[in-house]
């Protein structure tokens, strides 16, 4: 096992700079992932981490050895692709082996008929298909290694491209959009397989995703790719709770951030009906912030408890809950999840919500960094009370 270091890693397709100045630590035995929006360089990055693009600028170490001039072949990464690249004239069995089988064996020992009679090419073919038959027993796959990839779903195709992986026992372990071509149900039991391989056999994981449901399942530490740029590197709580920006907060999340602009008043207060969120002169200038709250982070109130009046424009079902869609005076659109004992409003309807101080986030209107929450000092009213510092 080993980490993974960029340091200031830059990468230019012509006249397209797609990536500026990376600095990244995946710390040794995690499962870190990429995450970010289709053309953000995510796939680039781990593309250079593996050694199939070479950096504009930039160092990579792996461990504590500089890779940038090393081949593919000799940093001993293993790479998962998101279209399993399996060779159909191959059993699941050779497909898997055939890692091993070009490092162990000699150009003559892989020819299939004089390789079997080579006494010490028996021998090394006995210990590759030992090592195939564990890593399929790890996978739960010991039944199909005499099957094609034609004759495999997609999810067992997954698990073979994993165990190509896998047996070779490399340092780290890089998914690039590994379950992207799932359908919803066995992408989530493939989610959960991945985490049990990485704790069964403790590698790094590197793993790129647009998905951020997936990322926040299963990694350690998320980097944030946005523009070719780590826009924050964190653990998923931190960037769900603290997201260094606004397009982050935007991004990071199950459900859309509803998202609002507020005026300060002249004493540096936020106006009605927010004023619990208390913003002291450390503002200075600012005369608008802007407010974001999740649709879980709110709740159906009423005229006398909520801060938001909305006419309600459709109730979603979605199975274990519903999600109010509805429109906020000043035209923004405003989602927030019903309690399961609340009745459904319908179309048309006037709803309050009530957002829940300590779980509000503030921007910057100008610069969209997040602006830091500091507790307010006790007795200060509503124990839910938060007060506004600088900038995060």
């Amino acid at each position: 096992m080993a980490s993974i270091e960029l340091d200031g890693v830059s990468k230019r397709f012509g006249e397209t700079l797609a990536l500026h100045g990376v600095d990244l630590t995946v710390p040794d035995g995690s499962f870190f992932s990429l995450l970010g929006p289709s053309g953000c360089g995510k796939s680039t990055l781990l593309k250079i981490i593996a050694g199939l693009e070479a950096p504009t600028a930039g160092q990579v170490r792996i461990g504590e050895v500089a890779v940038e001039d090393l081949r593919p072949a000799e940093r001993n990464i293993a790479m998962v692709f998101q279209s399993y690249a399996l060779y159909p004239h191959l059993t699941v069995a050779q497909n898997i082996a055939l890692p091993l089988a070009m490092r162990r064996l000699s150009r003559l020992e892989r020819l299939p008929l004089l390789g079997k009679t080579l006494p010490a090419a028996r021998g090394k073919a006995a210990g590759i298909q030992a090592e195939v038959e564990a890593v399929a027993r790890t996978l739960e796959i010991s039944h199909l290694l005499a099957r094609r990839p034609a004759q495999l779903s997609g999810g067992q195709k997954q698990r073979v491209a994993v165990g190509r992986a896998l047996v070779r026992r490399p340092t780290a372990f890089l998914l690039d959009e590994p379950l992207s071509n799932l359908d919803a149900q066995l992408r989530v039991q493939m989610r959960e397989e991945l985490i049990e391989v990485h704790r069964r056999f403790g590698m790094t994981f590197v793993y790129v995703t647009h998905d951020q449901a997936e990322a926040m399942a299963m990694s350690d530490r998320i980097a944030v790719i946005l523009d070719g740029r780590v826009a924050q590197c964190a653990a998923p709580q931190e960037l769900y709770e603290r997201p260094a920006t606004l397009e982050i907060a935007r991004f990071v999340g199950a459900s859309s951030l509803n998202v609002l602009s507020v005026d300060l008043t002249p004493d540096g207060q936020l106006a009605s009906p927010f004023r619990n969120l208390a913003v002291p002169s450390g503002l200075g200038s600012r005369r608008r912030v802007v407010l974001g709250f999740r649709p879980e982070d709110a709740q159906l109130g009423d005229a006398g408890t909520g801060h938001l009046q909305a006419r309600t424009r459709r109730v979603e079902y979605h199975g274990g809950s519903r999600h109010l869609i509805a429109s906020a005076g000043s035209g923004e659109t405003l989602r927030a999840v019903i309690p399961p004992e609340a009745p459904s409003p319908t179309a048309g309807d006037v709803v309050w919500l009530r957002l829940q101080p300590a779980l509000a986030l503030l921007f910057d209107a100008d610069t969209e960094a997040r602006l830091e929450v500091v507790p307010m000092e006790p007795g200060a009213g509503d124990p839910a009370y938060r007060q506004v510092g600088g900038a995060a």
